[in-house]
């Protein structure tokens, strides 16, 4: 089992992401190991779907490790991470009867995850917390790291906080159920890691990739059947792209603004730019977060090659590599002026301007404000990149 720790030098903190299949059954047992013995109560969080096929395996593991488990379901979709459905989830946890010493655990995406990491850093000024991702988005990306928040109408992930979880749970064996969208989100988003980390991860998130460790072709019952090696490299690679984000995070913890280096937390931003203001264009209802960073990667790609930073042969492997992720859905009718304004709101602007994680070549990021990137540069890079790939 990949155990990758993640250490906070900063606040003298650290905890564990424990990666491997069947896990979901020593979810108690862990989360006792971690909290000690006086935590009485866990709030599990999570949606219906995920719950349906999770849910009964989750609870009789916290209850296994003495633990009085309650349940909430959130309503599923970006859309619903808002400020209602906290407001909900705090209600949620108050009847619950949670005290400090006491735990909530997401079981989920990133939607959930998001949701329940906010409600824990908010109620009672901050309880324990902990990520069982149960999609590879969230396995690889936002259950690592700390952020935790909620969309306003304005625009994605505007409210929020850094709340760091106690411990992350990562049964692969979750994957097996994923539909293929969901998959091919997840793979774009490591691609976006491989991207902006090093060569070698992003060839190794290719080579997993085509592999045969998550077969598009197969249905979700055909995918029980895949070998025990595949398995093995599924969980390896999702082991590099934690370490690789943990050791990102314990650098800069916090995204500080004034860092412009290749390996501030923002480089993480890449492709995000414009899947957010995709997202927010079209109601958070025509794309997986994924499936928008997978056009985002592209658009971003194209702007580096034309102000003169990326060779086209590296551009041309990262559209290949996203290609392979699997269908996304059309973008390509969508107003350029309408998904230029709706980028505005985007949370990483500094002094109301955009600021661009570009590439000057795979594994190597840098970060450009958006007033040195000429108009008909973005317009044109955002139609090559919102193309459909065919």
């Amino acid at each position: 089992m990949p155990i990758v720790p993640v250490h906070l030098p900063a606040r003298k903190r650290k905890y564990e992401i424990k990666i491997g299949a069947g896990l979901l059954a020593e979810l108690g047992r862990e989360v006792r190991a971690v909290l000690g013995p006086t935590s009485s109560r866990a709030a599990l969080i999570s949606n219906p779907t995920v719950f349906e096929h999770y849910g009964v395996l989750a609870r009789r593991s916290l209850k296994a490790a003495a633990f009085k488990t309650t349940h909430w379901l959130m309503a599923e979709g970006e859309g619903n991470k808002s400020l209602r459905s906290l407001a909900t989830a705090l209600e949620f946890l108050t009847e619950s009867g949670l005290e400090r010493g006491d735990v909530v655990v997401a079981l989920g995406g990133g939607v959930v995850g998001d949701l329940a990491g906010f409600a824990a850093a908010t109620y009672l000024r901050g309880i324990a917390f902990v990520q069982a991702p149960t999609t590879l988005l969230a396995q690889i990306d936002s259950s690592v790291g700390g952020k935790t928040g909620v969309n306003l109408p304005a625009g994605k992930n505007l409210v929020g906080s850094f709340h760091q979880p106690h411990l992350v749970i990562i049964d692969t064996d979750t994957l097996r159920t994923l539909p293929q969208r969901e998959l091919t989100a997840g793979w774009c988003e490591a691609l976006k890691q491989g991207a902006v980390g090093s060569r070698r991860l992003f060839d190794q998130t290719r080579r997993t990739l085509g592999s045969g460790s998550i077969d598009f072709s197969l249905s979700s019952a055909d995918r029980e059947s895949q070998t025990d090696v595949c398995a093995t490299e599924l969980a390896a690679t999702i082991a590099a792209h934690c370490r690789f984000k943990a050791a990102i995070v314990a650098g800069d913890e916090r995204e500080e603004i004034s860092r412009t280096d290749y390996r501030s937390r923002r480089i993480l931003n890449f492709g995000h730019t414009t899947a957010h203001a995709l997202e927010k264009l079209t109601n958070y209802r025509r794309f997986r977060h994924g499936e928008a960073v997978g056009y985002g990667l592209l658009v971003a790609g194209e702007i580096s090659k034309n102000v003169g930073m990326l060779a086209a042969g590296e551009l041309e492997s990262l559209r290949e590599a996203v290609r392979c992720c699997g269908p996304l859905p059309p973008a390509d009718d969508l107003s350029i002026d309408e998904i230029i304004a709706a980028m505005k709101g985007d949370k990483k602007s500094v002094a109301g301007v955009t600021r661009w994680i570009l590439l000057e070549r795979i594994g190597r990021a840098r970060i450009v404000s958006g007033d040195q990137i000429d108009k008909r540069v973005l317009r044109s890079s955002l139609r090559a990149g919102l193309k459909a790939l065919g």
